[in-house]
């Protein structure tokens, strides 16, 4: 007599093999990744990866190096990673240290790599102007300039200063300007280039302007820092601390390199007022507060506030 099971056992050792896969996968012998590409990492570990390229740089200042580190990430656009990543950790409130880093590194590479090339040689530079030589006559033969021979004919003989006849003579009051005979100048070189201004590194900022700005494409009032060196380029990693009367909070300039490497920006609560300072000193800017603008339909819209800090 023949028995009949019937597929249960079937699905009853299909479910043992699954499970006793699943175990030897995870428990027994689970899959360790060697050598592997940052690109497979997750966002997360992403963002531990490039704080630690930002950490890196700042300590030696190797761009060169921190850049070749990020393009193994595969992001299509570095610097933009690296800001966004900034503007997400000032936003949850992590360490401010960590932005900066992000930041700067991003104003960097956005700003692409400085020109490097050989010191040029004596022989590239350009010739130096040459002042032709001036040759005496030959005894004898001196004569008058045109100059010096108008001045003899306008005296008499004898009477040494004295004007011609015919002529009106020279009037001028005590201590004015007293005619003197002029000589044609001599070639001479070109000048020198004046230097331009440099800025000072790590020299303090000081609070230079401020101005209401009715900008109707901003949906939300601002407090809009810009930080610049005497030669008027912006700075970035600048720190600004914004206060107000619940508390007060750190941003930094260059996070928005689309809007200049110091430019930097912090939302006002409207009914607030706010009092900005550096935190690396200075007298603070107080008074702030969101106004009001009218546009041309009537329509109101909030204002934002520009501040100017500037090195000596």
């Amino acid at each position: 007599m023949r028995e009949e099971r019937g597929p249960w056992y079937l699905l009853t050792g299909f479910l043992i093999g699954v499970v006793l896969g699943v175990v030897y996968a995870w428990v027994i012998s689970p899959v360790q990744y060697v050598d592997t590409s940052p690109a497979s990492l997750r966002a997360g570990f992403k963002d531990q990866y490039r704080a630690l390229i930002a950490a890196a740089y700042l300590a030696n200042g190797d761009l060169a190096r921190a850049e070749a580190r990020l393009n193994l990430l595969g992001d299509g656009d570095i610097a933009r990673a690296l800001t966004e990543q900034a503007q997400r950790t000032m936003a949850e409130g992590n360490d401010p240290l960590q932005a900066q880093a992000l930041g700067l590194l991003a104003v960097r590479l956005g700003q692409g790599p400085e020109p490097v090339g050989p010191e040029p040689s004596p022989t590239d530079l350009p010739p130096s102007p040459t002042v032709p030589a001036v040759t005496a006559p030959p005894a004898g033969e001196l004569t008058a300039s045109p100059q010096e021979t108008s001045d003899q004919a306008l005296e008499t003989p004898g009477t040494p200063g004295a004007p011609a006849t015919g002529l009106p003579a020279a009037t001028g009051t005590p201590g004015g300007p007293t005619a003197t005979s002029t000589r044609t100048p001599l070639p001479t070189g070109t000048p020198l280039p004046t230097r331009t201004p440099t800025p000072t590194p790590g020299a303090p900022f000081v609070f230079q302007d401020s101005s209401f700005l009715c900008e109707p494409d901003l949906n939300q009032p601002l407090i809009q820092v810009l930080a610049e060196d005497a030669a008027g380029a912006g700075v970035p990693g600048v720190e600004i601390i914004a206060s107000w009367s619940a508390g007060e909070n750190s941003f930094f300039t260059g996070l928005k390199p689309e809007l200049g490497p110091g430019y930097a920006d912090f939302t006002m609560t409207p009914g607030e007022v706010y009092s900005v300072r550096l935190a690396a000193g200075g007298l603070p800017v107080t008074d702030l507060t969101p106004g009001e603008c009218e546009a041309a339909d009537g329509s109101r819209y909030w204002g934002s506030w520009l501040l100017v800090f500037s090195q000596p």
